[in-house]
């Protein structure tokens, strides 16, 4: 199986059409923000895994203003026979800077389809000595690894394109992503493209699709592609990942919060 990415992010409908995505996107960076995203995924015909991100401020650490993501991918009851998924990703940013300051991961998977995993593992940036250290619970271990300067996690990532980064197609984007194996050089490619989902129907987006393989919200690399509303606000409507049971398709089911 190959691992889910990142990043499935935030949507609005709650806000009024007629302001523009930068308003968006100023308003919610200034105010206090928390909004939940639910995703279903199928294969063979039938739902098998949910997912969910979750996106909140008004945290603070030493008075610096701090932002929490958190995505969960769960695998539904009806084929726990041929595998179990309930992976848990946590990300804390400075909301200012949009530097991640932490990653949190917690993988429990397994079953006749993919390999058993049960393990804890934070990384902690430390931009002033340009590395990460990296703490494993299960078995205990700790160690620290260089990192080129702006290197985020998945989820940070994924904050960093939803509020503070405006997309257009043809687009080339490269930074570096710490995904708690190595750190790599990430090119993503934006694309029009115009698609259907069940959340609005038919919508015209752009596409960001990685040409680099990326650890996400399983246990392996695969590659991911992320479609996002072309017009006002970028929700982010559909999410083709390569997991640890083939490529999977993610479908925006709900929007909850402010």
């Amino acid at each position: 199986m190959k691992r889910l990415f990142l990043i499935i992010v935030l949507c609005s409908f709650f806000l009024p059409p007629l302001i523009d995505g930068k308003e968006q996107q100023a308003q919610r960076q200034g105010s206090l923000l928390e909004r939940s995203f639910f995703y279903t995924a199928n294969k063979w015909g039938i739902p098998i895994l949910k997912a969910s991100i979750k996106i909140k401020n008004g945290i603070k650490k030493e008075n610096t203003p701090l932002l929490q993501i958190e995505a969960q991918v769960d695998s539904l009851p009806n084929l726990n026979y041929l595998f179990w998924m309930k992976n848990r990703f946590v990300s804390i940013i400075d909301e200012k800077s949009g530097s991640p300051i932490s990653y949190t991961k917690e993988i429990h998977q397994g079953g006749l389809l993919i390999k058993n995993k049960n393990y804890h593992q934070l990384i902690t940036f430390d931009p002033l000595h340009q590395n990460v250290v990296i703490e494993n619970g299960n078995p205990k271990e700790k160690r620290v690894l260089p990192i080129p300067l702006e290197t985020y996690d998945p989820l940070s990532l994924f904050a960093r394109y939803y509020l503070k980064e405006e997309l257009q197609p043809g687009q080339t984007l490269q930074l570096f992503v710490f995904d708690g194996i190595q750190p790599r050089k990430m090119i993503f490619h934006s694309r029009e493209e115009k698609v259907s989902c069940k959340w609005v129907g038919s919508a015209q987006t752009i596409c960001l699709d990685s040409t680099t393989p990326l650890s996400t919200f399983g246990d392996k690399e695969g590659r991911i592609q992320i479609w996002y509303t072309a017009l006002g606000e970028k929700i982010p409507l559909l999410m083709e990942l390569d997991l640890p049971i083939g490529k999977i398709r993610f479908e925006l089911d709900e929007v909850k919060g402010n």
